[in-house]
């Protein structure tokens, strides 16, 4: 289809018009080489050159039909955002004299990005700079629109010169391929000889918050760190429950109707919007895709939010907690295994044999969430995270999974041999057993766990809403990859299989039922449980990254092939280099902001108000001036206390040079020392805050922010 408009074109003819889809793939492919490619993307198979090449040809025809000029490999490189460098289709003649549009199968199939400059957590230096970027073909190219025209995006792997994964892509597929090994195994022990490999699927839910961006651009700390290192909170935010799913006021809903169009132009299955608990906060659900097309569309839809709210004269924030005291954003991440024929796997299904197998993938996931409980704490860790989990609707920070009544039941029957309450008779035996029909809604939604069964799927609430859902879906796919690889060696050796499978499902519920938690996760009650369990409560990113380079974490990663050692290191380095710097950002922008417009407006406020006092002494009339002088007590405490904890904060700040050379330690300082006297500084910033007049106040407070759209 040529360039689509938005406004006059029909959805179902919208959707999808400048992806090479499909249907495209079947109007312009020869039927061989569709077949071919098909099966390529189906079975996993390595993709021939000369497939590759009618490929790129048809690719090319079709990008500049729709008035594409460049290509660019588009990758997800570590520093968590997409990468891109375009080249045009021309080509010239041998004697220069003619223009030609040329795209081959080899640019179709590899690129040659430069490799050092991006993190790599030591896996190359500035002086080796090669690195490749492969086609994943299993994600389909799009057209990618802004003010220059169109560019024809081909989704890509991204590589070092010598083989290291650079990016969060490479993972991820490897996980897909590790998790669908074990799966088929399983399915294989239940009967199903015709599956060869399985997918997984993931819908991540996007929040976020919209602000003015006139009053976003004056906020140093929103357009440095995306996230408001001051502000005291007004009276009211969402304490009336009046903002969650409310109706959509007239400039949001004409952000969402654009950011509707332009992701349904590139594919993305954007399905669900509403408002968020917080004043200005909402949210965006995609329908489920195969994970890393999920992945590669939730980075497009993040792009396109913060380009599409300036178009409306709007800022999109992403971080995880932009407003202290409000609800914070995350990314529901949804997740489930599927056959090719769509199966879901984590359906409990309506026969036996059908109840038994969901009864092993399910038990999986608990053996596989309980004993890599840190790694999946750390998968979901940031330094905006730090702020969110725990508080107001965000899961807390200890992980657990929330089955439901019924399914606890179940899982209470086959580990005491008797039957309660969905059953009826004599004892269980897991071969014949007939779970209770458990429709999609079979359970309730419990909000405050961190991983909770939703009815054929697993919702993982902790993920970050900046962060690329690759990470906790890479490590999701590795750890249940394992728990089946160890079901299938058990089962697979038995002489008698139900017997061997009940006793599997035993063991499993015996060793890892402490996981399993439905009740309030937000309550300290849970929290002492939890220890009891001997739980992990992981609170801060620093502590929670260490679970990568666990000897049992590498262990499984390398079992797998996932990541190799010097990977994780980089990763693990990566991250705690990147906390460091996100903290050293924010300081630097609380000691500004302080300096240069804080403590002047404040002393401006105090000029006032003793002037005002002056002069009503200066009069003959008997005025009591107690309140006058209890404020400027009050301005002059809280000025000095400020002025004290920022030289505070500048003085380490420099103290932290000294651990350039051990990134742990460095981390460890910025949390122990620099955010502690980040806190004090804003209590007392916050302090006056409300003492100052409005009109003095250096720049937009909350009360202007988050209803001001």
């Amino acid at each position: 289809m040529p360039n689509c408009d938005c406004y006059n074109t029909k959805m179902t003819d919208l959707f999808g018009c400048h992806v090479f889809n499909d249907t495209v793939m079947q109007e312009r492919l020869p039927k061989g080489t569709y077949r071919a490619l098909k099966q390529t993307i189906r079975d996993g198979l390595h993709l021939d050159s000369q497939v590759a090449e009618v490929v790129a040809h048809a690719m090319k025809d079709w990008a500049m039909e729709n008035g594409a000029t460049h290509y660019t490999h588009w990758f997800q490189p570590l520093n968590g955002f997409t990468a891109e460098k375009h080249d045009s289709f021309l080509s010239v003649s041998f004697d220069g004299a003619h223009a030609i549009a040329e795209f081959s199968g080899k640019e179709l199939i590899k690129g040659e990005p430069d490799a050092s400059s991006f993190p790599s957590g030591g896996l190359r230096a500035t002086f080796e700079a090669r690195g490749y970027t492969a086609w994943d073909c299993t994600s389909p190219a799009f057209l990618k629109q802004d003010s220059s025209g169109l560019t024809l995006c081909i989704p890509t792997a991204f590589c070092s010169y010598t083989g290291e994964a650079l990016d969060k892509k490479t993972p991820l597929l490897r996980s897909v391929e590790a998790l669908s090994v074990q799966a088929v195994r399983i399915l294989r022990l239940f009967g199903d000889t015709e599956t060869k490999r399985v997918t997984v699927s993931s819908g991540p839910e996007q929040e976020y918050f919209l602000v003015d961006r006139a009053l976003f651009n004056q906020r140093e700390d929103l357009v440095f760190t995306g996230r408001t290192l001051f502000g005291a909170k007004p009276p009211k935010t969402q304490e009336m429950d009046d903002h969650y799913f409310g109706t959509l006021k007239e400039r949001v809903s004409a952000f969402m109707k654009e950011l509707d169009h332009e992701l349904w132009k590139v594919g993305v299955a954007a399905k669900t919007k509403h408002n968020e608990a917080a004043p200005a906060q909402h949210e965006l659900a995609p329908i489920f895709a195969t994970v890393n097309i999920a992945t590669d569309h939730n980075q497009i839809t993040m792009e396109l939010m913060k380009k599409i709210a300036a178009h409306h004269g709007m800022a999109c924030l992403l971080h995880e907690k932009p407003f202290a005291g409000l609800n914070g954003s995350g990314k529901h991440n949804n997740w489930s295994i599927n056959k090719p024929d769509g199966t879901n796997l984590l359906n409990p299904g309506k026969t036996p044999r059908e109840n038994a197998q969901f009864l092993v993938f399910l038990c999986a996931v608990i053996k596989a969430i309980d004993e890599h409980a840190e790694l999946i704490r750390a998968s979901a860790a940031n330094a905006g995270n730090d702020h969110r989990l725990g508080a107001l609707e965000a899961p807390p920070a200890i992980i657990s999974i929330y089955l439901g009544d019924e399914l606890m039941d179940v899982l209470e029957e086959i580990e005491q041999g008797v039957t309660k309450k969905t059953a009826k008779g004599g004892n269980v035996d897991v071969g014949v057993i007939t779970l209770p029909d458990l429709p999609r809604d079979s359970t309730d939604r419990n909000r405050t766990s961190p991983f909770a069964f939703t009815g054929n799927k697993f919702e993982f609430r902790m993920v970050p809403s900046s962060a690329s859902v690759a990470g906790p879906n890479t490590v999701l796919n590795t750890v249940v990859a394992d728990a089946l690889c160890d079901i299938a060696d058990r089962l697979e050796g038995a002489k008698d299989f139900n017997r061997e499978l009940n006793q599997v499902l035993k063991d499993i519920i015996k060793q890892h039922k402490r996981i399993l938690f439905n009740g309030n996760g937000y309550s300290q009650e849970w929290v002492e449980e939890a220890a009891r369990r001997g739980l992990p409560n992981i609170s801060n990113s620093v502590d929670a990254y260490r679970a990568f380079i666990y000897k049992s974490s590498i262990d499984v990663f390398q079992k797998h092939h996932v990541y190799s050692l010097s990977e994780l290191n980089s990763r693990y380095e990566i991250k705690m280099e990147k906390y460091i710097k996100i903290i050293t950002i924010e300081a630097h922008t609380m000691i500004g902001m302080v300096r240069r417009q804080i403590l002047p407006a404040c002393m401006k406020y105090l000029d006032a108000v003793a002037r005002s006092v002056n002069s009503v002494k200066a009069t003959s009339f008997p005025v009591e001036l107690t309140m006058q002088e209890q404020v400027i007590t009050k301005l002059s405490e809280h000025m000095q206390a400020l002025n004290r904890a920022t030289d505070a904060l500048v003085s380490l700040i420099e103290q932290a040079g000294q651990f350039d050379s051990d990134f742990i330690a460095h981390a460890e300082f910025m949390r122990d020392k620099v955010v502690t006297t980040m806190a004090e500084m804003r209590t007392h910033a916050d302090e006056l805050e409300g003492l100052v007049d409005k009109e003095y106040w250096p720049f937009p407070t909350y009360r202007e922010l988050i209803y001001s759209v």
